[in-house]
């Protein structure tokens, strides 16, 4: 990369939010925790000093050390950013004696301050902070005020230094857009050439410096991620590309049969694994969910060591990790302290032996999703919704088994089929059906039924960070479930899922 606009994590929930924005101008931006900034500051263009939970008051309050940033490029303190600046600069930062939380607008704009150049008097900011700037210390200038908070944003004199206590990432700050705008593009000088088709152009570049003639193994998945990542080491090495696709009896109805004949259909040399009898047989006995999910992972390697063995030669390992995998393997508080230690990251088992290339580690899923259509993916693969690597297996309330499986998938191909045809599924994120482990009485012509329950879930997301359920059509819902009781023998009674992330999460296990 040639240019990077560094953000600083102080743990915000709306950190990420701030990389996407700053995407949206084409522009390439990282996310580092305040304690593990990047050794090479070289292509660091600017600097973004995120929101925090904390306050700058606090003992244990994160004090992040840009010695080599600041008065060099650009910096730019967002919310507790701004309170840290001005706090070391001998400000008082004082708990707030109003409400600072929601919608405000803007009384004072200093127009001809470039960071806010453009914004007009009364525009609205999303406010989220504890605490407030009630004295600016000697160079500090205000440059833009509300109604309730005098410093709303401030600049220091000297030094190309701002700071802010509103959210410019935020759908709320209407101009916020216009600000982000002004600091990467105007202040910070960077071109915003990061596009889909120059990040192509680069990684194809990278990983045929990287790889040269070595060949590479890769679990195919169906998804999204592993197949972009498919295709762009394919584009990379060719027939050094070696793809696997386990069916490990937890897919879709159909779903093995028909990806395989997709990704054979986009070149890829691929090779099927059909495993299903061999996981049936590792989850026997198993209800509980951690249990399940992990006889699953550990069987998928397994089998697809085997398979990789099969290869003579292979020496790396493709993986379809994202950003956000990335990003939350990596905790603000330190590396014993993480917040997810993702599958996708770091989780290789020693005896493999294999190096890791993760061509899409830089990327957001939408990001994804877009690189896959200038690859010329079609848009059937690219909007499918996520679906989790243990599949059905923790859809399946309970020990898993080869019945409740043909149940499950039969149940789920008439949700999904129903979703598309009446142009539903492009509209929700994420689509699934859950076999509970509950049985329920029903009557069925004149016979008195005792069978399964299962349970739809739709929810609308961008990234899964948060979810709402979907609002679908009260005659969709009723006609699907009607078609799963009439047609799915073993379920007598289905109900929907109306619970939000949080605090519910997305899957049921």
């Amino acid at each position: 990369m040639e240019e990077m606009i560094l953000i600083i994590d102080f743990g915000s929930q709306y950190t990420q939010l701030i990389a996407r924005r700053i995407r949206e101008l084409s522009v390439y931006c990282e996310i580092h925790p305040y304690n593990h900034l990047p050794s090479e500051t070289g292509q660091v263009k600017g600097v973004i000093l995120s929101g925090s939970p904390f306050s700058v008051r606090d003992e244990e309050a994160p004090i992040p050390d840009i010695e080599a940033f600041r008065g060099k490029v650009p910096v730019l303190g967002v919310c507790y950013g701004a309170q840290w600046l001005a706090f070391k600069e001998g400000a008082d930062i004082m708990p707030s004696s109003i409400r600072e939380y929601g919608r405000a607008r803007l009384h004072f704009v200093h127009q001809e301050n470039p960071l806010i150049a453009g914004m007009s008097e009364g525009s609205q900011v999303w406010m989220s902070h504890g605490d407030t700037i009630r004295r600016l210390p000697h160079r500090f200038e205000v440059i833009a005020s509300t109604f309730d908070v005098e410093v709303a944003g401030f600049k220091i004199e000297g030094e190309p230094t701002w700071g802010i206590q509103f959210h410019p990432e935020v759908y709320h700050s209407t101009e916020g857009m216009t600000l982000l705008g002004n600091f990467v593009k105007n202040i910070c000088g960077c071109s915003g050439n990061w596009t889909p088709a120059s990040f192509i152009e680069t990684t194809v570049q990278e990983l045929q410096q990287k790889l040269g003639n070595d060949k590479v193994v890769l679990g195919l998945s169906g998804g999204v991620d592993s197949s972009v990542a498919a295709v762009l080491l394919h584009q990379a090495i060719g027939a050094n590309l070696y793809c696997i696709f386990v069916n490990n009896g937890l897919l879709r109805k159909h779903e093995y049969e028909d990806v395989l004949h997709s990704y054979r259909n986009m070149g890829l040399n691929i090779k099927g694994s059909d495993a299903s009898e061999r996981f049936y047989e590792a989850l026997k006995g198993i209800s509980d969910p951690e249990g399940k999910r992990k006889a699953i992972g550990r069987t998928f390697i397994e089998v697809f060591d085997h398979e990789a063995h099969l290869i003579s030669g292979v020496r790396w390992l493709g993986q379809g990790t994202i950003y956000p995998d990335v990003i939350e393997s990596v905790s603000v508080k330190g590396p014993s302290a993480t917040i997810k230690s993702h599958h996708n990251v770091g989780g290789l088992p020693d005896f493999m032996k294999l190096k890791v290339v993760e061509p899409l580690r830089s990327l957001f899923k939408d990001e994804v999703r877009r690189v896959g259509r200038a690859l010329g993916i079609s848009d059937d693969l690219l909007g499918r919704h996520p679906f989790p690597g243990p599949g059905l297996g923790i859809r399946i309330l309970g020990e898993v088994t080869p019945e409740k499986v043909q149940i499950l998938q039969d149940v789920d191909h008439i949700f999904v089929k129903g979703l598309k045809e009446r142009d539903l599924y492009s509209k929700v994120w994420q689509a699934a059906a859950i076999l509970l482990p509950v049985q329920s009485v029903g009557v069925m012509g004149d016979e008195r039924t005792y069978e399964s329950v299962v349970a739809l879930r739709a929810v609308g997301s961008t990234d899964g960070m948060t979810a709402d359920w979907s609002h679908l059509p009260y005659d969709f819902l009723a006609d699907i479930s009607n078609e799963i009781i009439n047609k799915v023998k073993g379920v007598n009674r289905v109900v929907y899922d109306i619970s939000s992330k949080p605090p519910a999460t997305i899957e049921w296990e």
